[in-house]
């Protein structure tokens, strides 16, 4: 495959974090502490973390826990709360000024992003080593895109492992190879790679950007891991979108041609839409009602079995 032009990061920007979530058996081996970053290269449509799309810091409005005071709405100055908005919000007004989240006695409002210090963060993550030491977990970083914060996500990683840490990161695979394999894989344990859809156009179309170098990347990655960082490719399963028969059986065909014999399979979690209306996003699906049930048992049966006639084990 042709090699295609690198995305190079912004020297050591600081990204916003969106939380810290501890004791995790969800994201690696283990009992796990998710840092989970703010800012992704690309736009699924589908994203279940849809208020990491966008770098900067967001206001959020969760209506199961407001109490209805109308605190917020007296001290905004600009207006922009009502309850006859559709959401509550309006976001063109809004300068995110914070003064209704400061003054919300309820928690409804919140900001949306925290920016943190590598000790920061480490002192946090630090609290629940015990955990690591002995369920063999450790800590996983995520988003968003942690690769689009190279400086920032290497002085992070090397942090954790000075402190002993297992490392392991969730990527989309959109980033500059030369600064992610001297930034990043020396002290990374594992990666978790997602190949969401193997036709570039069908990429495109749903995420924003064509696929080429995101394969690339994972070639190339698979050419010099080994022993010493795992390299797991992982394709979470969208109704009518990355879990057709197709594109599956594209993913699998691609991932035995380069030698690869094991992958994960993500099951379809369908309470991102609420995650979306919090920030006023934009949802092409909201109408589709497959969006909004739990994937049939008997359909991830069948995309597993497609996987498996291909050799590859979907752990």
């Amino acid at each position: 495959m042709k090699r295609v032009n690198s995305i190079k990061s912004e020297g050591m920007r600081t990204p916003l974090i969106l939380e810290i979530k501890g004791n995790s058996l969800d994201d690696g081996p283990g009992i796990r502490s998710v840092i989970f970053f703010k800012g992704c290269p690309l736009s699924c449509t589908w994203c279940h973390n849809p208020e990491s799309k966008r770098a900067s810091v967001e206001l959020a409005f969760d209506p199961k826990e407001c109490i209805g005071c109308d605190t917020c709405i007296e001290v905004c100055t600009e207006k922009a709360l009502s309850r006859k908005n559709p959401l509550f919000i309006d976001r063109r007004r809004c300068t995110l000024c914070f003064a209704c989240v400061e003054n919300c006695p309820s928690g409804a409002l919140s900001r949306v992003g925290t920016e943190m210090t590598v000790d920061e963060i480490v002192e946090k993550v630090l609290i629940d080593k015990p955990f690591f030491d002995t369920s063999g977990g450790g800590a996983t970083l995520s988003g968003g895109e942690p690769t689009m914060y190279m400086a920032f996500t290497s002085e992070l990683l090397r942090s954790l492992k000075e402190h002993g840490i297992h490392t392991l990161i969730e990527t989309c695979g959109l980033f500059d190879y030369d600064e992610f394999t001297e930034m990043l894989l020396p002290v990374l344990d594992i990666i978790y790679y997602d190949i969401k859809l193997i036709e570039s156009e069908e990429h495109r179309r749903y995420c924003g950007t064509p696929n080429e170098q995101i394969l690339d990347n994972f070639m190339r990655l698979l050419e010099i891991t080994g022993s010493a960082t795992t390299l797991l490719p992982r394709t979470p399963l969208i109704p009518n979108i990355t879990d057709s028969e197709s594109n599956l059986k594209g993913i699998a065909a691609f991932l035995k041609k380069n030698g690869v014999t094991k992958a994960a399979l993500l099951q379809y979690n369908p309470l991102w839409h609420e995650k979306s209306e919090k920030i006023g996003a934009e949802n092409p699906h909201k109408a589709n009602k497959e969006m909004k049930t739990w994937m049939n048992r008997d359909h991830f049966k069948r995309c597993r079995e497609i996987f498996s006639e291909a050799g590859i084990e979907v752990c």
